[in-house]
């Protein structure tokens, strides 16, 4: 057993890590992980920070002692595992994690501070961070993780050493889910497929009906576009989907957030009414959760227009000849009629306008204007060769 035994398809990236923990020479203080949605970028910093802190100097990563457990499990005390839910990481927490960087590990071997959605620092959290990621003390190690080193503005990814982690096969996703998870070998490998070797959307697929029935629907997307009104409705449907999910976790978390903070301010929870202080902490956490219901319902879309775009992918495969696994296997029909009603050209014309839509929406564009747009840029044509 390793720690490094969930990062599949990754053997470049594993042989470097694994020579930083031994080598010290090949050992540097800060990294910059990146690599494509489900490629594996937490899952390599978290694995190196274990891996740095293990017990067992002959074979360092054994997934087995004490430090590698409660690194995966994100208890050591010695590594900082950063996510947010949030739109952006903000300069308040940046500037605690310099603070945190800045101190001497207490039971490890290292100070480990890993940034699992680096991409969302903003400028001024970014800038927050530059010192200790140039002149970190001796025993501090960053590990910032990204999709591209473009994600992080030049003077972060210059004062970092870069890992590129690449999509990891299909065969090897589904080996993992039948292996780790016990699922059906046929499904493991129609869930790595649709997902696009996410390992994440994988195992959601494989395990979820409501899932697959909303890829589905969102597959069925492209054929529906007869016409303007057919656009609309679309948009409409996508972003009360994004929205009536989004709201249904922030509904199921807000009151137990809510409950858990007026017990730790030493407030009755059940009172009608809170003292001023009380309720500036109180509002504070409402935008908070507000910002957080926002970037779930980003997110939401962001993973359907993904599995949009693999419909048009598969259509110009196909209507190109290109030698391609589809990503979309199991609805063979809805590609070749995609197929036959668009040239290669408006095919790609298509996926651009999906990633134009998916540039706006990260700008903070209004998602229902956003999606319209898009939508009705995908509109059809009619048997004349216009747009319905």
């Amino acid at each position: 057993m390793s720690v490094f035994d969930q990062l599949v398809g990754q053997a470049r990236a594993v042989a470097v890590l694994r020579r930083a923990v031994t080598v010290p020479a090949a050992m540097t203080h800060a990294w910059l992980v990146t690599g494509p949605p489900g490629s594996g970028r937490s899952v390599a910093a978290r694995a190196f920070a274990a891996a740095l802190q293990c017990e067992r100097t002959d074979d360092p990563g054994c997934g087995e002692c004490h430090a590698c457990r409660t690194v995966l499990a994100g208890s050591h005390p010695d590594v900082s595992l950063v996510s947010t839910t949030e739109t952006f990481i903000r300069v308040d927490r940046a500037r605690e994690l310099a603070l945190t960087a800045a101190t001497r590990p207490s039971t490890g071997r290292w100070r480990v501070l890993v940034v699992e959605d680096a991409d969302r620092l903003n400028e001024q959290a970014a800038d927050a961070l530059l010192k200790s990621l140039e002149e970190p003390p001796p025993r501090t190690v960053w590990v910032l993780c990204a999709p591209t080193a473009d994600d992080l503005i030049v003077t972060v990814r210059s004062r970092c050493r870069r890992l590129q982690l690449g999509t990891p096969p299909v065969d090897a996703v589904a080996d993992l889910l039948v292996g780790r998870d016990g699922i059906d070998p046929a499904m493991a490998h129609y869930a790595a497929r649709a997902a696009q070797s996410h390992v994440g959307i994988a195992r959601r697929l494989a395990t979820d009906e409501h899932a697959r029935a909303r890829r589905r629907e969102i597959v069925a997307i492209p054929a529906s576009l007869t016409g303007v009104g057919a656009a609309l409705r679309a948009a409409q449907d996508l972003v009360a989907e994004a929205g009536e999910g989004a709201e249904t976790i922030s509904t199921q978390r807000a009151e137990a957030e809510r409950r858990a903070l007026l017990t730790q301010l030493g407030a009755d929870p059940s009172a009608r009414s809170q003292p001023p202080a009380v309720r500036s902490h109180l509002r504070d956490l409402e935008v908070r959760q507000k910002r957080e219901t926002r970037r779930q319902q980003h997110d939401s879309i962001d993973s359907a227009l993904t599995d949009l775009a693999s419909v048009y992918r598969d259509a110009l495969m196909l209507a190109t000849g290109a030698p391609v696994e589809p990503v979309n296997a199991t609805e063979p029909e809805q590609i070749q009629r995609l197929a036959r009603s668009l040239s290669p050209e408006g095919l790609l014309a298509a996926l651009e306008a999906i990633t134009l839509a998916r540039g706006r929406l990260v700008a903070n564009g209004a998602p229902l204007l956003v999606l319209e747009a898009m939508m009705v840029a995908l509109v059809l044509p009619d048997r004349a060769g216009t747009r319905a």
